[in-house]
């Protein structure tokens, strides 16, 4: 029988892909190998991540988000790199863009990368604008909730270091250190912004593709959302090669040079060589 990687290996979208200049844009679907859920890819159920003005709404939301995210932090903050986040290191392309916020990008090595969407790993103050490392926000979540992670250990694991779970109420969360104000993840809600400094760098990285040389490789991403769909479309307008590596159905399908329903991890250890 042949191996998935032997198959990968002899696609020709590996023969347009190597020896090109590449941004390589990531989506939820490349650390499904490292044990963290995506929203929507084959199999996944319905998941409705909460929106800021959700977030905003009062304490009961918030209380909600962070019983929630409390158990699964400790979930995503244990996850690993796997082979296609160690690929994309020794590729080293000129731009990563992930719209990950588990950080794994970082670990593997991965060095000329921007996080659209931040990182789970830091809180910031709605109000004073500090920020602090998430690890010490779960210490203190965990002091203020004794044994709350425990009751609820079997609850199941969504996206983004989040649990399903609907027993809140009682949880208690703390307010900023600095000024009692609110606490929110470092990241960007559905309903929010991408800061334009992170999408001007990303919308340059794309310009400076040509298409002869150059390539946009899309791996793990539905696109569903316009903070990653927009480069798609950027990079096909300028008639630079669009190569599409996703299990299911992309927002993208229409603009791809190659469009591969293959894993990830295979595909890029088969780039990476």
């Amino acid at each position: 029988m042949t191996s998935p990687l032997v198959e990968v290996a002899a696609d020709p979208a590996l023969d347009l892909l190597r020896g090109r200049d590449l941004v390589v844009l990531t989506g939820a679907g490349l650390s499904t190998d490292s044990g963290i859920p995506d929203y929507r890819g084959p199999g996944s159920p319905n998941r409705q991540p909460m929106t800021i003005a959700e977030f905003r709404s009062g304490p009961e939301a918030r209380q909600r988000y962070w019983a929630r995210s409390h158990l699964g932090w400790s979930r995503m903050g244990g996850a690993d790199p796997n082979d296609g986040h160690r690929a994309l290191a020794r590729i080293d392309p000129a731009l990563l863009i992930t719209q990950n916020v588990d950080g794994l990008h970082e670990e593997a090595g991965s060095r000329r990368l921007v996080a659209l969407h931040g990182r789970i790993a830091e809180v910031v103050c709605l109000d004073c604008g500090d920020v602090t490392p998430r690890a010490r926000l779960q210490e203190r979540l965990a002091r203020a909730n004794p044994g709350y992670a425990a009751r609820h250990a079997a609850a199941p694991s969504r996206p983004d270091g989040d649990v399903d779970l609907d027993d809140t109420e009682g949880f208690t969360v703390p307010g900023c250190e600095v000024c009692g104000g609110i606490l929110k993840p470092h990241v960007v809600f559905f309903g929010e912004n991408v800061p334009a400094p992170r999408v001007e760098r990303c919308y340059a990285a794309v310009d400076a593709l040509t298409p002869d040389g150059g390539a946009l490789l899309v791996a793990g991403s539905s696109l569903t959302v316009m903070s990653g769909f927009r480069f798609v479309r950027r990079a096909a307008g300028h008639g630079v090669p669009v190569v599409i590596v996703n299990r299911g159905a992309t927002r993208g399908d229409d603009h791809a040079t190659y469009k591969l329903e293959v894993g990830c991890s295979e595909f890029l250890t088969a780039l990476a060589g």
